[in-house]
């Protein structure tokens, strides 16, 4: 960052695993959001909280500027991904759906969001990822259609 500048950026990323069977279990949650917290820390961004289910993945992070979103989320892709291979976790080759979600927010929002991604497990007995996903996609007003959402697993 050049000197002069100051930058507050927050932004929650969102995205799911590729196939039904790389789906995530208990146990293998903390070891992978530890790495995926590694990995943004490596990026120079900083984590604040990473939460979510079998079938997806939040993400809170402060944004260094110095790098883009999508150059971002496809590093965190890449490194969780070969992690996540490295520890054969599932049969066959885990890997992530194409795409994901990115929403920005205030710094007076980062209790709340914060607060929201670290109850995911209560939150989704009463909503399911699909409607989650799409209810961010109207609350942030990012048209969208259907066929290049990201391939839900009810």
């Amino acid at each position: 960052m050049k000197p002069g500048s100051f930058t507050q950026i927050y932004i929650q990323l969102i995205f799911s695993p590729f196939r039904r069977e790389c789906l995530f279990r208990k146990e293998h949650k903390d070891e992978l959001y530890k790495y995926i917290n590694g990995t943004i820390q490596n990026l120079k961004h900083k984590p604040i909280v990473i939460n979510g289910m079998s079938d997806h993945i939040h993400i809170l992070i402060g944004l260094n500027p110095n790098q883009s979103i999508s150059d971002l989320v496809r590093d965190i892709k890449r490194s969780s991904s070969i992690f996540i291979n490295k520890k054969n976790w599932f049969r066959g080759n885990f890997q992530w759906q194409a795409g994901y979600g990115g929403f920005s927010y205030g710094r007076s929002q980062l209790d709340s969001i914060y607060e929201y991604i670290n109850k995911q497990e209560l939150h989704h007995q009463k909503i399911s990822f699909r409607d989650e996903y799409t209810s961010f996609l109207k609350k942030f007003a990012i048209p969208y259609d259907e066929k290049f959402l990201f391939r839900f697993f009810n």
